[in-house]
Parts: structure tokens; sequence; C-alpha cells
């Protein structure tokens, strides 16, 4: 039985791309617009939709539903083409100690382990694949970037999934949100579930501690405490 559902932040937590992520919005954008942007939007912590919302804010150009989905049309083609050539694998690393502890925690039975992202559904399984940890993950009950622009909504979407496909919907209790940014924080405390943050994306380990996470570790390198923290043991 189910007793641990666990939610992984994509960039900067599993995997790192080698800024190849941030360079195929330069390129969607290019093609859809005409123009790349000068001056690149922070993304950690945002959904893709958020993203391209705040590029074309800031190149003052008028949103419309229709040319944001046009934007992330190519991104996930961008993307998908740059992973088929090996260079999303190459350039790019999954971080210290990821496959070691999804790999543990898939020897759990009472562990469910996905995504909750700002990623769009495609790039996710895109970025998690390059590098092999997507054989640990179920990711038909994660949440992404696709689901809502608004990243504190998707942990309440996961857990729903969830609910609907096993049949048993865990409470806030057990649910732990796995990032690097305080906007995992954010997303975490607005569903009342468990945050761990890692130190192994643009913000330092110290930098996040004592903004209000359950657990901060440098990384995931520590199998067995990360386990222990993790599934309760």
């Amino acid at each position: 039985m189910i007793r641990r559902v666990l939610l992984w932040d994509v960039d900067g937590t599993l995997v790192k791309t080698g800024g190849l992520g941030a360079a195929v919005f330069d390129v969607a954008l290019e093609r859809v617009l005409g123009v790349r942007p000068v001056v690149r939007v922070r993304m950690s912590g945002k959904t893709d939709p958020q993203i391209v919302r705040e590029y074309l804010s800031d190149m003052g150009i008028e949103e419309t539903p229709d040319l944001i989905e046009a934007v992330l049309g190519h991104i996930e083609r961008e993307l998908a083409a740059v992973a088929a050539t090996g260079r999303l694998a190459a350039e790019g690393r999954a971080c210290p100690g990821a496959a070691t502890i999804l790999g543990e925690l898939a020897t759990h039975p009472s562990v469910l382990c996905t995504l909750v992202t700002g990623n769009v559904y495609p790039n996710a399984v895109v970025k998690v694949a390059a590098f092999g940890l997507d054989k640990w993950l179920d990711l038909s009950v994660g949440a992404y970037g696709s689901d809502n622009h608004d990243r504190t909504l998707l942990v309440p979407r996961a857990m729903s999934r969830v609910a609907e496909q096993t049949g048993w919907r865990p409470d806030p209790s057990q649910v732990w949100v796995i990032g690097d940014t305080p906007r995992d924080l954010e997303c975490a405390r607005a569903a009342g579930v468990r945050c761990l943050l890692v130190g192994t994306g643009r913000y330092t380990a110290d930098s996040l501690d004592g903004i209000g996470a359950n657990a901060v570790l440098d990384d995931l390198s520590d199998t067995t405490a990360v386990v222990n923290l993790l599934t309760g043991i």
C-alpha cells in the first residue's frame, strides 16, 4: 500500500540541462516572433507558460492564448530535437545523488515517486528520460506547467491524479515536495504538504535554510539520510 507520495521538481533538483533548457526559449521566441529576447527571464521555480508570458511582457508584445501556445509548441519541438541529437545528455547531467536515490526509493512499495514541475509535460519527460530517471517515476500522476501556469495549484492536481488512479487519496502529511527554490516551498505550503529543499540549483543550501522548509540539504548524495527523511523510517 502506498504511504508516501514524493513530488519531484526537475530543473536544479533532478537534472541540469547545461543551459539548453533556457536556450530553447530563445529559439522558440525567434521562430514565432521573428526576434530573440535581449535579456533572459529568470526561470527558476516558474512554469513554462509563466516564463513565456514574462518574455512577451518584457518584449512589449501583447499576450494571447494562441501566441503562448505557439511559443510553447516550438519550445517542445526544439527541446525534443536537442535531446534527439544527444546534446542534452552530453551537455547536461543528473544532479548529485538523483539517480541513486530514485533507484533506492523504487525498491520501497509504499513510496510513489512522480513529478511536480513547471515544465510542460513533454519537456519534463524529455529531461528526465535524457538521464535515465524516467524509469523510476510514475509520470502519469504528476502535475506540470501544461496543467496550469500557477505552480501553487500543481500539488493538489498531482494528489488528485494519485487518488484517481490508485483509489487512495494521500493525506498532506504523507506528501513531500522536493525542490531547489523558494517557489517549490511556496507550492508545498499552499497544499499543506512537506518540503525538502536542496542546494543544487540557483540557490545554495545556506540561502534556503531558515525559510520554512521541513528540511534543507546540500544535495541528494546521502542516500540513507534522504530515504529515511522522505519515507519516515
